[in-house]
């Protein structure tokens, strides 16, 4: 459940309500927010402490999830949207960000040729993998700890921040040794709940993608585990599930967009690429996944994609992806929003 205080109620009447409920062993969250107090209430509540709280005075209103136990990633838990941060970068609220990068760092002049490229057509955040998820064993897995060397200078060397997928707890070391700025769970690793504990004790952003065949209540579940653990800063990621459809690679599901504004109040983002997985009709998905409320888009770009070792079908030519981020700019305006220029660009 969660208690939403009147506005400019007493700090003394809140924490009266906490303890009361921490000594019926109940678990509470307070919201960052602070005009208004809410209280995240983890656990039933028994009948006789309910119908105390329903005639509290300092108590507006007492929420119960649609989906017991979704309580810290619940849009009740928040006054309005989640602004995360990466960096310097906003993912939320009024700005829609663009992320993109090489599918795979393969070598430290071609992801920094990759930066150069996508900065200057205005991306907000670097992505790149160091560490690849495949489904042969035998495809390119990734360079390791040198690949996130590599994503890293590149993202230093034109002034953005960077992501890259973790795919084992027993790797954040090098990533917090290579100072990657967001953690991205990739779709095989949304359940991966040992994965996601170690990730949220990080205290680094993280970007949740949803499985391959994830309802959306396994997929707020799996950002419930990450804010529960620790994450402050939490991103979700639509990159398309599994259908029977066979012309894509998967199907991108657009109606969660509007559905996760009620639902919660993290930021969500859009992967167009792994949805389409056809590169030709990634700017079109772009579009309409920020005309349906998307708080950014995640994209691929390869200097030369006949020749890329992971995911070359998708990957979008340096000029495309430019001419992407300019019809993204123009339906930000259109939905009333703004797409920024990069961080420590001359406009920014």
């Amino acid at each position: 459940m969660i208690l939403r205080f009147v506005r400019g109620t007493p700090e003394d009447d809140v924490q009266r309500v906490r303890a009361r409920l921490e000594r019926e062993g109940h678990r509470t969250v307070r919201s960052p927010e602070r005009e208004r107090p809410i209280l995240a209430v983890i656990g039933k509540i028994k009948p006789a402490t309910l119908s105390e709280l329903e005639r509290d005075p300092a108590i507006e209103a007492r929420v119960r999830s649609e989906i017991p136990d979704l309580v810290l990633v619940h849009r009740a838990f928040r006054e309005g949207p989640t602004v995360a941060r990466v960096g310097s970068v906003r993912v939320g609220g009024d700005d829609v960000v663009v992320i993109a990068g090489p599918c795979s760092v393969e070598g430290r002049e071609a992801v920094l040729e990759v930066a150069h490229a996508v900065r200057e057509a205005g991306a907000h955040i670097l992505r790149g993998g160091a560490y690849k998820p495949r489904t042969s064993p035998y495809a390119f897995q990734g360079f390791g700890v040198e690949g996130l060397s590599q994503l890293k200078a590149a993202g230093e060397a034109v002034k953005l921040p960077v992501v890259s997928e973790i795919m084992d707890a027993a790797d954040l070391p090098a990533f917090l040794d290579h100072h990657i700025d967001c953690l991205q769970i990739g779709a095989r690793n949304m359940q991966n709940f040992s994965l996601l504990k170690a990730v949220a004790a990080s205290g680094l952003p993280v970007l949740l993608k949803r499985g391959l065949a994830a309802t959306v209540e396994e997929w707020l579940f799996a950002a419930e585990y990450l804010a529960a653990f620790g994450a402050r800063e939490i991103m979700l990621c639509e990159r398309g599930i599994r259908t029977f459809e066979k012309a894509t690679r998967n199907t991108l599901d657009l109606t969660v967009l509007p559905l996760m504004r009620e639902w919660s109040h993290l930021p969500i983002l859009v992967d167009p690429a792994h949805a389409a997985g056809i590169a030709r009709i990634i700017p079109p998905l772009s579009r309409a996944s920020i005309a349906a409320g998307a708080d950014g888009v995640a994209v691929e770009v390869h200097l030369d994609p006949s020749v890329a070792r992971s995911d070359g079908p998708q990957a979008l030519l340096p000029g495309e992806f430019a001419r992407l981020v300019a019809e993204a700019r123009v339906m930000a305006a259109v939905t009333g929003r703004r797409l920024h220029p990069p961080p420590g660009s001359p406009a920014a």
